[in-house]
């Protein structure tokens, strides 16, 4: 019989517990029929057996496949503990803290059989108000929850236990967040499915139960137990987010924003660090001298494109409709040239691609017009005159402004838009069929496209073109997205986009905090680093040298880079002893975009590469959003939209100011720290290999951090085998 020791060492695998089955005599939960196709009953099985070692996986994967076709979920109930469930007195659990062993003592209440509704499915009432998803999670959570400190905290992702992450003595002990789900699939269809594939479940109940033994645990802390409805403002970032602009970094509240709205494409870091790691990827060059690269959107979405193609020297065509847009980026320097002409367009980019010239050239005409032109061109002469492509209009609003149909001009689009929904929505469908068309014809030859996250191939799906690709799951299309394929590394790395604001206003801060960046990235290279941690330091020295140059502030005096979780916290410690020595004259903002490691779910975006079925659930935004919160975050925002739209993402932000006290500083080490390991062991959860790398790397360096990792299925056909008919 198991004893409260036992419960607090770990799953018990050596040897494994007998397979006891379903309880007779006590009341179990009814038959769930989530329609699991094929695919997702594999996924299930492999999300199941990730928390067993390989050499087990063998004997586990056919009880648990059974399990599933049973009762419509892997309860694991070979791993029900066999001893009595009860909310035993608290100085009887073997922990460290006393907030621990009452989180303990709720735990247990709620699976005692008096208590539980279904006890052996983790069921305490309401016919699915799970405790745990699994028995797997109970025993990983006991564990946790006796090592734990008066400096940790347990965060808990719909029954998974994440892992042990650095607080401080007045934090939380315990975080959960359940079904969380992306509102546009929160549904009860989807629930089912997503509960049985083991990536979310509804309401796990820790505090006690109307007939529940009072817990005997006086005057320790309360833990923060979440369960949000959705009904959070619709911005694509923190609060106020574009109360100030500024094209090297901009600011505003919550996460902040530079640039026009939009992704973080809509500066020039983001879309030069997608060209050149494009470059590398699909194209097998670092040198992008002759490389054209064709988009369109210098308003709403992103005026940057345009600018980053000259930072990276290659030649970048960008296409407006809208001419006031494309003036206002052509005054401000971001766009070289401008043309009215389509004639005059393609000869000018003949003559740049010969001559290898570094161009953006703006083009005040309609893209599907361009990329039929491209079309044309290639099927007449043979040339293929462009290398790299994407959209960045605001497709994520296609029929309020955010796209304009091939078949009409400006005004009178707008003028159609507001007489004739319906007939402009039919004209927007049939643009972008034509638009993926012309795409489709160019990507047959040594052409790549990729979505920029502002869901142009989602709409263009909706729309009938033929984006789909065979076998994908929901979150893939014919063309990638940018993070699934260019930018995923990056993310699993802890890579993102760091700002930060210098309040004085004044260009000489900004110019001392550039050097600060610059030197603290140069010297973690000279300690040693990582090759592809390196190659992204380099190019963000890159980028900060060559800022200054080109012109890049609108606005408030701020800049960005993309940085790991080492390389922000050590610039923003080197930031807040500058203040402090009056080398930097006011207090710095510091934050990130939406767009970053662990701040965002989208499963068209900053998720679309999570392959574990939890691209569609939201918990880790809402993590992000509460744990910088009381880790010292000045303020925190949450946000329903953005990007690619209402209902398609979730988003957590911050900002945190830096004014050279101690305390500054020593938030700025709790926020940031969190603020991506959060995401980076999210992604490792998922199965990301990377992720897993980085994490593991982390945990020896931070003290306090303990990571649930995954265990890979190891033989493909145990699943295979295990879910035969």
């Amino acid at each position: 019989m198991s004893s409260l020791q036992a419960l607090c060492c770990g799953l018990p695998l050596r040897p494994l517990p007998e397979n006891r089955g379903r309880w007779p005599g006590v009341p179990h939960a009814p038959v769930r029929t989530p329609g699991l196709s094929p695919a997702e009953e594999q996924l299930a099985l492999r999300n199941a057996l990730r928390y067993f070692p390989p050499d087990i996986q063998e004997l586990l994967a056919p009880e648990f496949a059974q399990e599933l076709r049973l009762y419509g979920h892997i309860y694991m109930y070979r791993f029900c503990p066999d001893m009595e469930m009860r909310a035993y007195p608290v100085e009887q659990y073997p922990c460290r803290t006393r907030a621990a062993a009452a989180i303990m003592h709720m735990v247990m209440n709620n699976l005692d059989p008096a208590v539980a509704q279904f006890p052996q499915e983790l069921v305490t009432y309401g016919g699915n108000g799970q405790v745990f998803s699994n028995w797997a999670q109970f025993w990983l959570t006991m564990t946790y929850l006796a090592q734990m400190t008066e400096e940790q905290t347990l965060v808990m992702y719909s029954g998974h236990p994440l892992g042990l992450f650095p607080s401080s003595p007045r934090a939380p002990r315990l975080v959960i967040s359940n079904g969380m789900v992306i509102p546009n699939y929160s549904s009860r269809m989807e629930y089912e499915k997503l509960f049985a594939m083991g990536v979310t479940m509804r309401w796990a109940v820790i505090m006690g139960r109307r007939r529940a033994r009072s817990p005997a645990a006086g005057g320790c802390r309360p833990e923060l137990y979440l369960v949000l409805p959705w009904t959070f403002a619709p911005m694509s970032r923190g609060g106020w987010s574009r109360a100030t602009r500024s094209a090297a970094s901009g600011s505003g509240l919550g996460s902040q924003h530079q640039g026009g709205a939009g992704s973080a494409m809509t500066r020039p870091l983001g879309p030069q660090l997608t060209v050149l790691n494009a470059g590398r990827r699909y194209l097998g060059v670092q040198d992008l001298a002759g490389k054209v690269f064709v988009s369109s959107g210098l308003g709403g979405m992103s005026g940057a494109q345009a600018k980053a193609a000259v930072i990276v020297g290659c030649i970048g065509v960008v296409a407006e409709v809208d001419r006031a847009a494309l003036m206002k980026r052509h005054e401000q320097g971001w766009l070289m040239e401008v043309t009215d002409s389509l004639d005059g367009c393609i000869e000018r980019l003949r003559e740049a691609r010969r001559r290898k010239e570094v161009l953006s050239l703006g083009y005040h005409g309609n893209v599907v017009d361009l990329w039929e032109r491209l079309v044309y061109e290639l099927d007449t002469t043979g040339e293929l005159l462009v290398d790299l492509g994407s959209d960045q209009t605001s497709c994520h609003n296609p029929f309020n402004g955010g796209y304009y149909p091939v078949q009409l001009g400006f005004a009178e689009a707008q003028s159609l838009m507001a007489s004739d929904p319906a007939a402009f929505k039919c004209l927007v469908q049939e643009s972008l069929r034509r638009h993926v068309s012309a795409i489709n014809r160019l990507a047959k030859e040594n052409f790549f496209f990729w979505d920029y996250g502002n869901a142009f191939l989602l709409e263009a799906q909706r729309a009938g073109a033929d984006v789909g690709k065979a076998g994908a799951d929901k979150t893939e299309f014919r063309y990638p997205s940018y993070v699934q394929h260019i930018m995923g590394d990056i993310f699993s790395q802890g890579f993102g986009p760091f700002r930060w604001v210098c309040t004085s206003g004044d260009p000489q801060d900004l110019a001392v905090t550039d050097q600060l960046a610059t030197s603290v990235l140069e010297e973690a290279i000279a300690d040693g680093v990582d090759p592809a941690v390196k190659l992204q330091y380099m190019d963000n020295i890159r980028w900060v040298r060559e800022a200054a140059k080109h012109r890049l502030v609108v606005g408030s005096q701020a800049r960005i880079l993309y940085s790991d979780q080492k390389g922000r916290v050590a610039i923003a410690v080197a930031f807040n002893q500058a203040i402090a020595r009056g080398e930097i004259k006011a207090p710095v903002v510091l934050s990130r975009d939406h767009h970053d490691v662990s701040g965002t779910d989208s499963p068209f975006r900053e998720t679309s590469n999570i392959h574990d079925g939890s691209a569609f659930c939201a918990d880790m935004a809402v993590q992000n959003f509460v744990g910088d919160a009381f880790r010292g975050a000045t303020w925190v925002a949450l946000h329903n939209g953005g990007g690619v739209g209402w209902g398609e993402v979730i988003n957590g932000g911050f900002g945190l100011v830096l004014d050279g006290t101690l305390e500054a500083e020593q938030k700025a080490k709790m926020v940031l720290s969190w603020d991506v390991s959060n995401g980076v062991a999210r992604r490792c959860w998922s199965g990301n290999r990377k992720a897993h790398e980085t994490i593991c790397r982390t945990m020896e360096e931070i003290r306090g951090l303990v990571v649930t990792l995954p265990h890979e299925v190891a033989d493909e056909r145990v699943l295979q085998q295990a879910l035969r008919p």
